[in-house]
This record gives structure tokens, C-alpha cells and sequence, in this order.
């Protein structure tokens, strides 16, 4: 069974980790994500989103490091192949490849320059989440005290993205500026990687309220493995991730519902989801559950359709 994940933070850890070979990564204790266990999954679509860490200038220089890093060490992997369009994507999912799509995780790098983002584009940018937790100079994040939207500078790149196609990326908003960007939208947008609210009250995760929203707006719901997103206390297990589903389902979300693991960009892990490897277990939790019809979309269908109607 294909797999799709939106969200994977190995370009971080190889701005981290300068001069480390990704494709040489396997048996690393560093990544949780290496080339043999993304195989082994059958994930035939991996999402690598660039954010850059603290070590890391926040600049438009430093985001083109990372977009390079994509393509010297992520797609030099034998089987790995750019995702830039549907047509890519459907190509590289029917025929077992594994589609790389480029991400870009808080826009603070771009500091506004919007021709910066358009570059970006031209390198295979195709994902944009406006900001992380915190504030930049687009929109204030989930984690920001104060809580407040988009500036206008951040209205513009909401503009200039739908204008080049980029699809945006609510996982990291405020909920005000999530709203706002339910209001402006012309086009679908999705999260990522979060979590239902009503079962964890994190700002990181989502309201109920906002997931109808998503579905309703026909995106999709990538929800994570981040453990302190899932439940609390920790340790937390397969069984925790699974009652996030269960709830999304009855919201109606069967066909809006993926997974944005967050690998690579965590300390801890849910017990039996340590590393893309695992992801067979979690699919045979869900066929205990659900139909296998409904699994597959779960699994990768679900946002392989969101992207390639979108893209």
C-alpha cells in the first residue's frame, strides 16, 4: 500500500549536519528518514519542507542552500524523482517512484522579497506554510501571545502564492490567521501536520471548527506523530494517533485525511512510529478498523488527489 507524507524535516538536518551525504544516511542515528526506510514503506510520496534551523541565517540565500540540498541529495537517490506538477506526481505514484515534493516552512527567509519566492517556484517549490510558531513578517504563528493575523505584506504573499500556484499551509498559523486565510482564499488549502484540538488542546492543533473549514474548502488534513500533539501524558502509542483519525472521520473526513509524520523534525516519538520504517504498522492497525478501500485513501490517495487537482 502506497504511502503519502507531508512532512518530513530532513533538509533541516542537513543544513545541520553540514557535508553529510543523505543517500549515505542509512544505519545514521541522526535521521529518521533515510532513503531505505522511505522504500521500505512504499512511500511514493515525501514531502521535504525547508526550515531553517537556528544555526542558519534566516535569509533568501540560506533558503536556496536548502532548495540545492534537495536537489544534490535528495533527488540523487536512485528512485526518487521531482514532484512539480500532477502530472509528475501521477507519473512517479502509478509507477512506483518516489515523488519529492519541495516545501517551504515559514516564509521569514524570504524577508518579503517576493521575487525570492518566485525563484523558489522555479526550483520546485509547490508548498508554503507562512510562518512557525512564532511571529515573522508575514502573520503571527500558532505558539505567538498576542495572536494576530496576517500583515500586509503577508496578504501579498498569500496573493503572489495563489498567483504561482503554491499551495498554502495552515499547520504553523494563529487561529485568526487561519481564518483570514479562509476568508482570502480562491484557492484549496491543507495542513500538514497537526493534530485534532479537541482531543489534545495544543494552538498547534486544529479546532474542529477549522478542520470542517478544511474540508469544506476541499483540502486535506495531514495529521502528525509528533507525541506531545497526540496525548498526553507520553508515552504515547499507535492507538493514540488512531483515535485523531477516528475523530477526523467523523467530522466527514474520510477523503480529506493524510498523515505528515514529522520525522526528522522531532526528539521523542509515538511508541511503534519511530521512523518511516514503521509505517506497515500503522496500516495494519488502521485495516483492523477500516475497510482497505478507505485505508488507501488514508494512506496516500487521499492527498496524491488533493495534489494532483491542485498542483
Amino acid at each position: 500500500m502506497r504511502i503519502a507524507d507531508l512532512h518530513a524535516d530532513v533538509l533541516c538536518q542537513l543544513l545541520e549536519r553540514s557535508g553529510e551525504r543523505w543517500m549515505n544516511s542509512d544505519g545514521s542515528p541522526g535521521f529518521d528518514a533515510t532513503p531505505t526506510r522511505i522504500k521500505q514503506a512504499d512511500i511514493g510520496l515525501q514531502v521535504f519542507p525547508i526550515f531553517l534551523p537556528d544555526t542558519v541565517s534566516p535569509t533568501p540565500e540560506s533558503l536556496f542552500q536548502a532548495a540545492e540540498l534537495f536537489w544534490s541529495e535528495i533527488l540523487a537517490v536512485k528512485g526518487f524523482v521531482p514532484i512539480r506538477n500532477g502530472a509528475e506526481l501521477k507519473k512517479a505514484w502509478e509507477g512506483g517512484k518516489t515523488g519529492a515534493l519541495l516545501a517551504l516552512e515559514s516564509a521569514e527567509g524570504l524577508q518579503g522579497r517576493l521575487w525570492a519566492l518566485r525563484l523558489l517556484h522555479r526550483l520546485g517549490l509547490r508548498l508554503l506554510g507562512p510562518t512557525w510558531n512564532y511571529a515573522n513578517w508575514a502573520c503571527d504563528g500558532a505558539m505567538e501571545p498576542r495572536g494576530a493575523g496576517f500583515t500586509e505584506a503577508g496578504t501579498q504573499l498569500i496573493e503572489e502564492c495563489e498567483n504561482l500556484g503554491i499551495l498554502i499551509d495552515v499547520s504553523h498559523l494563529s487561529d485568526r490567521g487561519f481564518w483570514e486565510l479562509a476568508e482570502r482564499a480562491k484557492r484549496p488549502f491543507f495542513a500538514s501536520h497537526s493534530n485534532a484540538r479537541s482531543l489534545l488542546d495544543n494552538p498547534r492543533n486544529l479546532t474542529d471548527e477549522q478542520i470542517r473549514t478544511i474540508i469544506a474548502a476541499k483540502g486535506i488534513v495531514g495529521l502528525t506523530f509528533v507525541p506531545w500533539f497526540a496525548a498526553w501524558p507520553e508515552p504515547v502509542r499507535i492507538e493514540d494517533v488512531l483515535r485523531h483519525v477516528e475523530h477526523v472521520c467523523s467530522l466527514g473526513g474520510e477523503r480529506h485525511l493524510a498523515f505528515g509524520s514529522d520525522f526528522d523534525g522531532i526528539s521523542r516519538h509515538v511508541q511503534g512510529l519511530e521512523h518511516p520504517g514503521r509505517y506497515p504498522d500503522l496500516i495494519n492497525e488502521l485495516l483492523k478498523r477500516y475497510p482497505e478501500g478507505l485505508v488507501r485513501d488514508m494512506a496516500g490517495e487521499n492527498a496524491v488527489r488533493f495534489l494532483i487537482e491542485n498542483l
